[in-house]
């Protein structure tokens, strides 16, 4: 499609993300909310509704439902009931889902985010209100029936609601980054999209640029990845500015996004709202969230990301790239910050954890809470380089390794050990300098008349020669006061 015509059109998306909460149990009974069980094995007559059985509301889910609302910068709503909304579906056990319709417990609120293109936006929020999951109903390949397993249905959620502030997929792509940073950081949601805890529909329409109006908006499911929102959102904002352009209308409908062939493909249309004949919960009281409540889930919250990043860059004057990669993962982020209270060499920190450390972590499949060294020992190496001892590529490349396999000594032992400690005694220096320049006779004659770019070549032979271990600060000076003699 020419980009002009697609130039003429304004994307509008709104975006609902389904997060599971990492309680023990489920929302409103005690079975286990366990992923990978054998199916239909966490299972209870109250998850059923069997007659006589009385739902109880879990109170972590209620704590984590008020720690993601403070981080999205909402209202937390004092006075929560919860209601039954009224379906029927095979993996619903109940025929209905307890859920909130009035009262969700979290209103307005907003994500900053920023794209990878450089663009900040503010998405704003409607709500994110308490529900409890479906059950999931499995389509084996080759197999006629559908299997339901039940294990999944009464898992506690939170739904988060946009407004329809979106206007390019990257957005969304940004949003969904920030809202899984947010639910990891705050140890909630395990964020995987693969294994469903984290799940995203999205409203998608298009308009002309400048018109108020609406369009017709379309409801598009089955995105197992952030990076498949970000393409179902592109594939049907094409397929929707394809059909206007061709004299059609928009069918509201909901659509399946298909990742292998790129495309969307409609499921069922909505010709008209759906009845769920919402009505306030029997067997639930009221929750009242107090402010009392309040301050003791505040006083619970983990720094969050956007408060590292402006503490990274402002107060530690580190370039935003390192700020991002550091508060990418919180357990990152506070090993970082331990480093940070013992030296204010933020930038040799940075370098440290972004690179080294995190080389390792990776090559190895680890978590910074299995890494043997403690930050203090890292201060440890950062104070070497600092003072002249090392240079941090024989630190990095040597030492750093060998620190890992023996934690239990210290930096400065195992440099003398490992004979890694730099000599700044120029008797010890000026002979090596001497051989080098001797060596290179035609290079100091080219430097002599005027390359000066030369010296790195010197300076490289004189470290290689000394192993490393020559002074850099010391060689460069003596190199030069030999060259201009």
């Amino acid at each position: 499609m020419d980009k002009s015509v697609i130039e003429k059109y304004e994307l509008v998306v709104g975006l609902e993300v389904h997060a599971q909460m990492l309680t023990k149990s489920k929302a409103f009974s005690s079975e286990a909310n366990e992923y990978g069980a054998l199916p239909n094995t966490n299972v209870s007559v109250i998850t059923l509704a069997h007659p006589g059985t009385l739902p109880k509301a879990n109170r972590k889910a209620v704590e984590y439902a008020v720690k993601m609302g403070l981080a999205c910068n909402c209202s937390i709503t004092e006075y929560n009931i919860y209601d039954r909304k009224n379906y029927f579906y095979p993996d619903l056990p109940k025929g209905y889902q307890i859920t909130q319709d009035k009262t969700p417990i979290c209103r307005g609120g907003y994500i900053d985010i920023k794209t990878k293109s450089g663009r900040r936006s503010r998405i704003r929020l409607n709500r994110i209100h308490m529900e409890e999951d479906a059950g999931k109903s499995l389509h084996l390949e080759g197999e006629t029936e559908t299997l339901v397993d039940l294990n999944r249905a009464g898992v506690p959620l939170i739904e988060i609601v946009t407004e329809p502030d979106i206007r390019y997929p990257e957005e969304a792509y940004a949003f969904l980054t920030e809202i899984r940073r947010l639910v990891r950081y705050l140890e909630i949601c395990d964020g995987n999209m693969e294994e469903g805890s984290l799940r995203c529909d999205a409203n998608i329409s298009v308009r002309l640029k400048g018109s108020k109006e609406l369009g017709r908006k379309v409801e598009v499911k089955n995105m197992n990845s952030i990076t498949n929102v970000q393409r179902a959102i592109e594939r049907e904002m094409l397929r929707q500015i394809e059909i206007i352009e061709k004299g059609g209308t928009i069918a509201s409908e909901t659509r399946m996004y298909d990742a292998v062939n790129n495309q969307t493909y409609s499921l069922r249309t909505k010709e008209a709202l759906n009845d769920y004949r919402y009505f306030p919960e029997p067997d639930l009281p009221p929750i009242i969230i107090t402010e009392e409540y309040l301050r003791e889930v505040r006083a619970m919250m983990p720094p969050l990301p956007n408060e590292l990043f402006i503490k990274f860059t402002s107060e530690f004057g580190l370039p935003e790239y390192d700020a991002g990669v550091l508060t990418d993962k919180k357990e990152i982020a506070l090993y970082f910050l331990e480093i940070c209270k013992l030296t204010q060499n933020y930038k040799a920190a940075s370098n440290w954890v972004m690179g080294p450390i995190k080389s390792y972590l990776n090559e190895l499949t680890m978590e910074i809470k299995e890494f043997p060294l403690k930050p203090s020992q890292i201060v440890e190496l950062i104070e070497l380089v600092e003072q002249g001892k090392i240079s941090f590529a024989i630190c990095s490349q040597r030492l750093f390794p060998a620190f890992i396999e023996n934690p239990n000594t210290t930096a400065l032992a195992l440099a003398e050990k490992m004979n890694l400690i730099q000599v700044s005694d120029t008797s010890f220096i000026k002979p090596i300098i001497e051989e080098v320049l001797a060596n290179w006779a035609e290079k100091v004659e080219a430097y002599k008349k005027g390359n000066k770019n030369l010296l790195g070549l010197f300076m490289g032979e004189v470290m290689k020669k000394g192993k490393g271990k020559v002074d850099p600060k010391v060689a460069t000076k003596l190199i030069q006061e030999m060259l201009d003699a």
